[in-house]
């Protein structure tokens, strides 16, 4: 009897060390959560905080965390699920069949065709190879150019690059200033060249005159642009061109290909398919850059996996009946990049994705493709967190958020997300703010 009840003492003892532990890193966590809602960048502010500890399987502090939040590029978790989810190893790059001495082919919406982070390109190589005549199918685009909810006016922002069924160059181009600096009957003659990678044959005139800045500007809907020449020796802008659906595309490749390119509308059955990139060399950029094309173009590439054709709205739809089925708070999503306000997520919902996320695709993959401190978004905050934060930056004017996984000092996993929407002062502050916040929580 004495033994059982020495044992028993000892279980007891345990049990309130760790409540005790428990408490006290939920007092300091609330701690920090006042020191974070008082900081004079949050002030007016709404923020919602939600940390779950992997080790008891519990949170260890909520705080309007099943209120819902504009996300922004928090939105890309979601996106990164889907492709994990259903994209294999490999991009499809493009489906196609042999038929009547005609090869033809169906577009994937694979973002990487002669994109420049691509040095290696499988799919031109394979169409470089054909010599039969190339019939594209325009049938399976189902979606927009700009998403639901986009701010229209900013349609020559290189963020806002435009989706479509068979990107080329990232759907922009790069207008490059390059002056020549040299003497002339003793004057200096810093004469401006304007040239664009890729070359296109559009609509390009000069503004007369000079001015500060290089400025590249074109009609919302046409490619024809009007170039301002600055005071810069050299200057690069990335401006994202109309598509019109195949129109810019196949015009782009007949150049780079030197073929004939034709497109009708047409279904391919039983297709064959030709494979560009590893999705972790996409998703990586996606997630480090938040790179709202990758992501966009990511959905149109699970939809057309799972449906035959390019339909975000649909894909959004059935994942969230399906595979996204246990949200805490089901969200609003309509954009795979969340450049849409119209997305509204809560800080529970992402807990529970990155948790189901490291369950399904194992966290070791995820320090992979998220970036770490001092990397990526990340760049310049948690620089002593390196290799121990992987989290996703979210950021639109007034809408701020961070989500992921941070290790303690002791090791301990927790998976984090802080959201903060209507700020009315630099983003910079705000980020700083909740890098206190996240920085506290190591401490065990």
């Amino acid at each position: 009897m004495m033994l059982v009840s020495k044992t028993l003492g000892k279980l007891i003892l345990g049990s309130v060390l760790l409540l005790s532990c428990a408490s006290q890193k939920q007092a300091t966590v609330a701690k920090l959560q006042q020191q974070l809602i008082h900081d004079s960048a949050l002030t007016n502010a709404f923020v919602g905080i939600a940390v779950y500890d992997t080790e008891s399987s519990k949170y260890l502090h909520q705080y309007n965390s099943n209120k819902y939040f504009v996300p922004a590029s928090n939105t890309k978790l979601p996106t990164l699920y889907a492709g994990m989810k259903y994209l294999g190893t490999q991009l499809p790059g493009l489906q196609y069949k042999e038929e009547n001495d005609t090869l033809y082919i169906q577009p994937t919406g694979d973002p990487t065709l002669l994109h420049v982070d691509y040095k290696t390109q499988p799919v031109v190589d394979f169409l470089k190879k054909q010599t039969k005549p190339i019939v594209i199918n325009n049938s399976n685009w189902k979606a927009e150019a700009l998403g639901y909810g986009w701010a229209w006016d900013d349609y020559l922002g290189y963020y806002m690059t435009e989706r479509s069924p068979l990107p080329v160059y990232g759907n922009y181009i790069k207008w490059i200033q390059q002056r020549n600096v040299e003497e002339r009957d003793g004057k200096m003659d810093t004469s401006g060249i304007v040239f664009t990678d890729p070359e296109v044959n559009w609509d390009v005139q000069f503004k007369t005159g000079k001015t500060t800045a290089f400025d590249v500007t074109r009609p919302r809907t046409e490619n024809k642009y009007t170039i301002t020449e600055g005071k810069e020796l050299k200057k690069e802008l990335e401006v994202p061109f109309v598509t019109n659906g195949l129109e810019a595309a196949l015009e782009l490749l007949k150049d780079t290909l030197h073929q004939t390119i034709t497109a009708e509308g047409f279904k391919i059955s039983n297709p064959e398919i030709v494979y560009s990139q590893s999705v972790d060399s996409m998703f990586k950029p996606l997630m480090y850059r938040s790179d709202n094309f990758f992501a966009e173009q990511t959905l149109m590439m699970v939809s057309n996996q799972l449906f035959g054709e390019m339909d975000e709205q649909k894909l959004i739809a059935h994942l969230l009946k399906n595979d996204l089925n246990g949200f805490p708070q089901k969200p609003k999503w309509v954009d795979g990049s969340g450049l849409s306000r119209y997305n509204l997520f809560t800080p529970e919902d992402f807990v529970w994705l990155l948790m189901k996320m490291k369950d399904e695709f194992g966290l070791d993959r995820l320090k992979t493709i998220l970036p770490t401190g001092n990397t990526g978004t990340l760049r310049n905050y948690y620089v002593n967190e390196t290799g121990l934060i992987f989290a996703k930056t979210g950021s639109l004017t007034g809408h701020l958020a961070l989500s992921g996984f941070l290790f303690t000092e002791k090791n301990n996993l927790l998976v984090f997300s802080v959201i903060v929407n209507n700020h009315n002062t630099s983003a910079a502050s705000v980020r700083r703010a909740v890098e206190k916040f996240i920085k506290g929580l190591r401490i065990d």
